[in-house]
């Protein structure tokens, strides 16, 4: 009677044995499947991603254009020249606010008129 109870324990373990070796055999398959599905995903996202990337950039612009049409150009004139006349006076400022010269409205000859009027408009 011992012998066949020594059997079926050496049967079981042996069984048992057997689905472990099978698990190891198709873990590496199974890994190489999910890696695979994961690769898969992965490649999808990044293409969702660029997609909805380039929907916002042509919205944005969209709207862009809608909140700032173009402007006349009349506007757009006196923009340039108002650009201009900033920086034609940013070094006078400049020596000024860093306290290296006296306020920039009064010329040397006292005459404000001069300082004041942009030299491309003088013209």
């Amino acid at each position: 009677m011992t012998s066949l109870f020594t059997q079926e324990i050496l049967a079981v373990v042996v069984f048992k044995r057997l689905m472990l070796l099978q698990q190891m055999e198709n873990k590496p398959e199974d890994q190489n499947k999910g890696r695979a599905s994961q690769t898969q995903a992965a490649k999808a996202a990044l293409q969702r991603n660029v997609s909805l990337l380039k929907d916002i950039e042509a919205a944005e612009k969209s709207l862009q254009t809608r909140m700032y049409p173009a402007l006349p150009p009349e506007v757009a004139a006196l923009e340039t020249l108002y650009w201009a006349s900033v920086e034609e006076y940013i070094p006078k400022w400049e020596q000024f606010l860093l306290g290296r010269a006296p306020y920039p409205a009064c010329s040397e000859n006292g005459n404000e008129a001069e300082d004041t009027i942009p030299k491309r408009a003088q013209q």
